[in-house]
Formats: C-alpha cells, sequence, structure tokens
C-alpha cells in the first residue's frame, strides 16, 4: 500500500499566471538592461517556440542568460530582488497559495518542478513556501557566477521526468511506490503528468486541454478570475 503522497506542481501559468523566464525578459527591457527592438522580440520568439513544443532550450538559455552574464552576480542579484518585489509577487493570487497549503497540510512532500532556471525560480518558490525545487540547472565558473550552459539534463518534456526520478533516487524513493499528483498547464509536461496517479490539467493549453479530455483528466482553472 501507498502510504506516502508526492505533490509537485508546475510553475509558469500553473502556480503563477504569469511566465517568469519570459516576464524576467522583458523586466530587463523595462529597465534599460536589454533593447526592445533587439532581446525582446528574441525573447518572444523563443516563447513562442516553448508553446509549440519546439524550444532549443540551449540556445535559449545562453540567450535569456546573457545580460546577467555581462552585468555579473551583484548587480543581477540585486536588479533580481526588485523583479521579485514589483513582477512577481503581485502576482502570487491567494488560490494558489491556499492549493499549495492545501498539500502541505496533509503531510504530502511537496515540490516545485519547472523548465525554468533556478537563479529565476528559487526566491519565487520561497515566496509559495516550498522547499524542494527541481529546475533547470545553470552551469558556473570557478567563481560561482553563471556560465550560460546547461548542468545536467534539462528539466523540459521529457526532461522532467529524468530529473523527477533522479530527485526521487536520492531519496531512496521511486514513482512506483509513491501517490503521486502533478498540476501543469503545458502540453510539454505531458510526459510526466501520464506518468503520475493523478494528473490535474491547471490552467491547460490548447493542446493539454485536448490531451486531458482525452484521458479523463480533471481540468482545474486556478485562476478562473484572473
Amino acid at each position: 500500500m501507498k502510504t506516502k503522497h508526492l505533490t509537485l506542481f508546475d510553475l509558469d501559468h500553473t502556480l503563477l499566471p504569469i511566465d517568469s523566464d519570459q516576464s524576467w525578459g522583458r523586466f530587463t527591457t523595462q529597465v534599460g538592461w536589454t533593447s526592445k527592438e533587439d532581446f525582446l522580440v528574441k525573447n518572444e520568439a523563443f516563447y513562442q517556440d516553448y508553446c509549440r513544443g519546439e524550444l532549443d532550450i540551449h540556445a535559449y538559455v545562453r540567450f535569456a542568460t546573457q545580460t546577467i552574464r555581462d552585468k555579473g552576480e551583484a548587480l543581477s542579484n540585486a536588479m533580481r530582488e526588485r523583479f521579485i518585489q514589483e513582477v512577481i509577487t503581485p502576482h502570487i493570487k491567494p488560490e494558489a497559495l491556499s492549493l499549495v497549503a492545501q498539500h502541505q497540510d496533509q503531510g504530502e512532500e511537496v515540490v516545485i518542478i519547472t523548465a525554468t532556471n533556478e537563479w529565476v525560480t528559487r526566491p519565487i518558490a520561497d515566496l509559495f513556501g516550498v522547499k524542494e525545487l527541481i529546475a533547470l540547472q545553470l552551469s558556473r565558473d570557478p567563481s560561482g557566477w553563471i556560465t550560460g550552459e546547461i548542468e545536467g539534463i534539462p528539466s523540459l518534456g521529457a526532461g522532467k521526468l529524468t530529473r523527477l526520478n533522479e530527485w526521487l533516487a536520492k531519496r531512496g524513493w521511486s514513482l512506483s511506490e509513491l501517490n503521486t499528483t502533478f498540476y501543469s498547464d503545458s502540453i510539454n509536461d505531458a510526459p510526466l503528468l501520464g506518468a503520475v496517479n493523478f494528473p490535474v490539467a491547471t490552467n491547460p493549453d490548447d493542446a493539454l486541454r485536448a490531451l486531458a479530455t482525452q484521458n479523463g483528466w480533471p481540468i482545474l482553472e486556478l485562476f478562473a478570475q484572473a
């Protein structure tokens, strides 16, 4: 009998009604770190690739981290704090906080698992009170700062399932031994949604909505009033 319950949440457009990675890119343009004519256009193009399930994640990470690599750790971390306060915090919705807390209060292991990099998402996970974060890991240089490359397997598409299995193995667990729930909005997460006991299509894109309907998965409109 499975006695331990693991609940997984995607982040962007699932717990947040926005995409944190895309929003960070837009924010750098707003504060004058990047140009609207160049950076913002490319940033939006990468986002559309993601929505179509066609994202070259390595090319995107090199592009998306170029600004913070140029600015350096101290300036970038300070600007990230401003981004969290001005952009992310206003989009932390009570219904999302309540959903996370509901699973935590039931004694479940709660994890945020996202394709967005850990530099952007670690402080966001903290706002939700979630310690365990599986995010895209960024390679670091000898000084500890970001290189623009990805460390290990990207937590995108089937890579999310791989990264989750790695995380479980480090704890001596396996999916077969756990009751598992996964909330996600994106068709990119179909591999992991298909591997858990209780997949929940949350604020789903059109492709995931169709898949959920076909498979009889529940559909949750967490931000119906957003």
